[in-house]
């Protein structure tokens, strides 16, 4: 292993073995860009502060400008050697500016360094997702612009329950990722970035040292929206707090939900037996045996991912559950679930981007199954309400008159007059027969704000 942040104190190596275990520098990698903006800032507080002259600060800067830029082109390779990023950075800037770059550990910790580099990482991926999640609802509403007038069975416990509009539908799953966007924008607000803590205790730096802008080290539009730093208001909190680690999976994992429910619908409306959407071929796989198949795998995969997001969560749950204050090693374990957390979810916005702007509906098949009479035993129980009968005892009669149609193969619009007035002298054939329309349901149903 490369040259260690740490080690004074000890007369022996690491064990080869405790090294391999306990390096991070394979997945925390990824907070590279932000950990060396940290460092930049700290650079601009340790010359305020006067434990660095301008001229060490401006060659300090130099050198974590040059790292950045490598990170950005993506030219910054990480050493696999390094325990983590943060040594792999501090290592590199040492190998560009000599000695100097050991001053800039002055007052400073991991512990705060981790913190600041994984909020800000947080902070700068989820406008990111909400820009995805805003492109799958927009494809949502580009192909009901192209279906808006298509009607649908409605299902309850999987079974034919009322007609609704296919835009109601679909349009459910906006209200869902609107929610989500909110869920992820509230989460991000409150996510403050802090410097200052130390390893627990504090620094001999003055708190409104810390208040800085990120305007005075970086001219960057979207890193300057989100890094206000300012001064901790608890130096225990600041390095032990992994709430916001849960908060942005648990949003996460809610996403996950609504995308997997989607997909079990989109999977059982493209089999044969309903045949209600043509999934494009973009977005399916076959067999290797049954020459015929069109797999639906991308929405499967998609179902099946909602599992590890949830494993995700649980993991980091779990793993904070019993730590005494305030950091413990521990805590190295919430970055692989938080990265393929963000990661799954990103794949799978744009899959759905694409498979939903590509479906193809099926309307001879949703007519068929809209001929089903039983889609409109509702809106019979509201027309003999309408002749003033009691509702349990028109939503009696209905289900009298419903079960006496299965038990005789015969539909309700088919039977004589003589027989619909045994079930009810309100019933007027005439008048019945027109409630037989998705169109006519759809439409009576005027609660909905539109």
């Amino acid at each position: 292993m490369t040259k260690k942040l740490w080690g004074g104190r000890f007369s022996k190596k690491t064990n080869k073995l405790v090294e391999e275990f306990s390096k991070s520098v394979h997945y925390d990698y990824k907070l590279a860009q932000c950990d060396i903006l940290g460092s930049m800032a700290h650079v601009e507080i340790l010359k305020k502060s006067g434990y660095l002259t301008s001229q060490e600060a401006s060659q300090l800067l130099n050198g974590l400008d040059l790292l950045y830029e490598s990170v950005k082109n993506g030219n910054f390779k990480p050493d696999s050697k390094s325990e983590d990023i943060h040594t792999d950075i501090q290592n590199k800037l040492q190998k560009k500016v000599g000695d100097l770059a050991l001053k800039l550990h002055t007052a400073r910790s991991r512990n705060d360094q981790v913190v600041f580099a994984t909020k800000l990482y947080c902070k700068l991926e989820i406008p990111k997702l909400n820009i995805d999640i805003a492109q799958v609802c927009s494809a949502i509403k580009t192909i009901l612009d192209n279906n808006k007038n298509i009607i649908i069975p409605g299902f309850t416990h999987m079974q034919h329950a009322q007609p609704v509009y296919l835009k109601d539908y679909f349009l459910a799953y906006v209200e869902m990722l609107d929610r989500d966007i909110n869920r992820l924008e509230y989460i991000n607000k409150n996510i403050k970035i802090t410097l200052g803590a130390g390893a627990l205790a504090g620094t001999p730096i003055n708190g409104l040292e810390y208040a800085i802008k990120a305007s005075e080290f970086i001219k960057e539009a979207d890193i300057n929206k989100v890094l206000n730093l300012q001064a901790t208001t608890n130096s225990l909190d600041s390095v032990s707090d992994r709430d916001f680690v849960i908060e942005i999976i648990g949003a996460l994992s809610i996403i996950a939900m609504h995308f997997s429910r989607l997909a079990e619908d989109l999977i059982i409306w493209s089999t044969k037996e309903f045949d209600f959407i043509e999934i494009d071929e973009e977005f399916c796989t076959g067999s290797s045996l049954m020459p015929q198949k069109k797999n639906a795998d991308s929405l499967e995969l998609i179902r099946g991912y909602s599992s590890r997001l949830y494993g995700n969560l649980v993991s980091v749950l779990t793993m904070m559950k019993g730590l005494p204050l305030t950091y413990n090693r521990d805590m190295q374990l919430d970055k692989e679930p938080l990265f393929n957390s963000f990661e799954i979810i990103s794949s799978e916005l744009k899959i759905l981007s694409g498979l939903i702007a590509t479906l193809k509906f099926n309307t001879t098949k949703i007519e068929e199954q809209l001929k089903d009479e039983s889609l409109y035993a509702t809106d019979l129980v509201y027309y003999l309400v309408d002749k003033k009968i009691p509702f349990k005892q028109a939503h009696t009669i209905i289900g009298r008159l419903v079960k006496y149609s299965l038990d005789n193969s015969i539909e309700i619009k088919d039977m004589p007059e003589n027989l619909l007035k045994k079930f009810s002298d309100k019933i007027v054939k005439t008048e019945i027969i027109k409630l037989f329309d998705p169109l006519v349901s759809v439409k009576g149903k005027i609660s909905i704000k539109r």
